[in-house]
C-alpha cells in the first residue's frame, strides 16, 4: 500500500524527505528548552530536514511519584508558544487526558498518543476532533498489525492526519525489544511511520524508582529504521543528557545530533532511489 502524504506547514512527513521529532523529553527551565531548540533547528536547517519541536509539558507515567512531571499546562503551553513564536517552527507534545486536547491544539502542530495510552478511545477521539495531526506512539505491549484498529477510532472521528510510532516491544524484565518488520507491517495502515530511536532504548524501571537507558545504541537503531523503510525519527536530545531530569540515560546530545541526522538523511536518500 502507498503511504499517504501527511501535510505539516510547507512541508511533507511521508515524501521524500526525511523528517526528524526531536526535542528535550520533558519541559525544564527556559535555557535548556532554547538551547536544545536553536541547535536542532540549525542542525536540520543546515542539513535539508524538515524538523519538529518535541518536548513534554506533564510525563504523567514517571516511575516515583516523586520524580519530576514537568511544569504543567498552563505553563508548559507558554514555553513552547515561546519556542515556536521564537524559531518558527511546528511543535509536537503529548497529551494524557480527553480535556488536554482543545488547548494543546492551539499550540501544538501535532498530538502526540503516548503508548501507555494508546488504546483510550476517549482520548483518541478528542485528539481527532482537534484537526490537527495525530501521532500515535504503538503500546509496547501491543503487536505492529493492531495499530490498524487504533487508526480506525481517529478515522471514524472524522481525521485523516495520522502518523504511527514505533518504540519497541517489552516482555518484562525491565528492557525494549525492537522488531524492525513492525515498520512495514505498520506501513500497511497507509500512514507514515516514526521510529522513536531513543525510547527505545529505554530499560524501563531498571533503576527502581526510575528508568535506566543506554544510549549508545541509538545510532545503530536509527540507522536500521530508516534501512528498514520508516519515514521519520524521533529523538529526545538534551544539551547535557546526564543532567536532564527525565529519561537522562536514552537522551542523545546536540553535539551527537548532528552527524547522526546527516548519516540517517544518507540513507534514507539511498532507501529511496
Amino acid at each position: 500500500m502507498e503511504t499517504k502524504i501527511v501535510k505539516l506547514r510547507d512541508f511533507e512527513i511521508g515524501g521524500d524527505k526525511l523528517t526528524v521529532l526531536a526535542g528535550p523529553c520533558v519541559l525544564e527551565s527556559m535555557d535548556v528548552v532554547d538551547e536544545t531548540a536553536k541547535g536542532l533547528k540549525k542542525i536540520t536547517d543546515d542539513l535539508g530536514i524538515n524538523f519538529v519541536f518535541k518536548s513534554s509539558f506533564d510525563k504523567a507515567n514517571r516511575s516515583s511519584i516523586h520524580s519530576y512531571r514537568g511544569p504543567g499546562l498552563e505553563k508548559g503551553l507558554e514555553m513552547l508558544q515561546a519556542i515556536k513564536d521564537k524559531y518558527n517552527i511546528p511543535i509536537v507534545t503529548d497529551i494524557h487526558l480527553p480535556e488536554q486536547a482543545e488547548p494543546v491544539s492551539k499550540v501544538a502542530d501535532i498530538l502526540q498518543i503516548p503508548a501507555f495510552l494508546c488504546r483510550q478511545t476517549d482520548l483518541l477521539v478528542a485528539a481527532a476532533k482537534t484537526d490537527k495531526i495525530i501521532n500515535i506512539k504503538k503500546g509496547q505491549f501491543l503487536a505492529p498489525e493492531q495499530m490498524a484498529t487504533l487508526v480506525k477510532k481517529v478515522e471514524e472521528s472524522g481525521n485523516n492526519k495520522i502518523l504511527l510510532t514505533d518504540r519497541g516491544c517489552t516482555f518484562g524484565y525491565n528492557n525494549l525489544v525492537v522488531d524492525f518488520r513492525a515498520i512495514p507491517i505498520m506501513q500497511e495502515t497507509g500512514y507514515p511511520v516514526v521510529f522513536d530511536a531513543t525510547h527505545s532504548v529505554q530499560l524501563p524501571g531498571a533503576n527502581g524508582s526510575c528508568s535506566g537507558g543506554d544510549r549508545k545504541f541509538v545510532p545503530t537503531l536509527a540507522k536500521a529504521a530508516i534501512a528498514a523503510g520508516a519515514n521519520a525519527l524521533f529523538f529526545e536530545v538534551h544539551p547535557n543528557p546526564d543532567k536532564g531530569l527525565c529519561d537522562g540515560p536514552n537522551m542523545i546530545s546536540i553535539s551527537q545530533a548532528e552527524e547522526l541526522f546527516k548519516v540517517c538523511k544518507d540513507i534514507f536518500e539511498l532507501v529511496r532511489k
